[in-house]
């Protein structure tokens, strides 16, 4: 294919050519699927329907459920219909749309997660000005942020990806990754994306650096706290969000800081499944076991 126009569709990785282990990966992934979307949509509606989890954290908390069903909701439904199908076909338009709406969701994550950790910070270090700082309004215009900046995080690596002409359609993973389009390209420069990761990193180590000394003024502040039940309770709010945080910023650099293979592997494979995949599905596990008060919502909920 000499150009990009030239490029009507995409092919898309299949796991196996064998129409019996297609259909185990099919029933696999639904599995993995329905309990992401089953985890979020349970707190999503315990922050909803109980009146004591109406405060900022679990404003900021359902916020991030919603982006983590929306982010394994551009990949697997696709990849699930091609199984169905023995397909492994993508529009152009359609793998577009898939790495502007995954990679804006997974944008929105990350600055969700800060402003999470700004939340905390505010709580535990300056309680007695919670309400006046984190109040309706603010609250409001942080999450909207969120979602702006995601998107356009979203829309400048979509631009910079799909401004390279592409010499061939077949992408070496289950989905459109950025990584494996890049390989695709028709040259080595690309320039546009290389701008993009330029732009990105910076802003990238910025938030990483934020977070952590948010946190180790936090975790300072708690020491300081004189009972053992104040502490208790101070950390019960803070260590899912740093459980949540620490795993994906380590799913994802084990991910992307490794040098890519040339050809794709079962363990590429893995670790894919495990970067998209795995953090929405897990999130909702790790704050109702670790946060009482999610506990006793879900509790609420779960016995109408």
């Amino acid at each position: 294919m000499e150009n990009q126009s030239s490029v009507s569709e995409f092919l898309l990785l299949e796991f196996s050519a064998i129409r019996e282990l297609q259909l185990t990966h099919f029933c696999l992934f639904l599995v993995l699927y329905l309990v992401t979307l089953t985890g979020n949509l349970l707190i999503i509606s315990a922050v909803v329907f109980d009146c004591h989890l109406h405060t900022p954290m679990y404003f900021f908390l359902s916020n991030l459920a919603i982006q983590d069903i929306a982010s394994v909701s551009v990949l697997l439904p696709k990849f699930m219909i091609n199984y169905l199908l023995n397909s492994r076909h993508i529009s152009y338009g359609g793998c577009v749309a898939q790495v502007l709406f995954f990679i804006s969701f997974v944008g929105c994550d990350v600055a969700i997660l800060t402003v999470m950790a700004y939340d905390r910070y505010v709580a535990i270090c300056n309680p007695l000005q919670y309400e006046l700082i984190m109040n309706r309004r603010t609250c409001m215009q942080m999450v909207g942020s969120a979602w702006i900046a995601g998107f356009l995080y979203g829309g400048l690596h979509t631009g910079g990806t799909f401004a390279t002409p592409f010499c061939s359609n077949v992408v070496n993973q289950f989905f459109c990754e950025i990584p494996q389009l890049l390989k695709l390209a028709c040259s080595d420069l690309f320039l546009a994306e290389i701008g993009a990761l330029i732009f990105s990193v910076p802003v990238l180590l910025g938030i990483f650096t934020f977070i952590m000394v948010t946190y180790v003024r936090v975790f300072s502040a708690v020491l300081r706290i004189p009972s053992v039940q104040g502490r208790k309770k101070a950390l019960s709010t803070c260590l899912p969000h740093v459980t949540v945080l620490s795993l994906f910023f380590i799913i994802v650099s084990f991910a992307y800081l490794r040098s890519p293979p040339q050809k794709p592997s079962h363990l590429d494979l893995a670790i894919t499944v495990m970067y998209s995949i795995i953090p929405p599905m897990v999130n909702p596990l790790i704050y109702s076991m670790r946060n009482q008060e999610i506990k006793n919502g879900l509790s609420k909920l779960l016995s109408f």
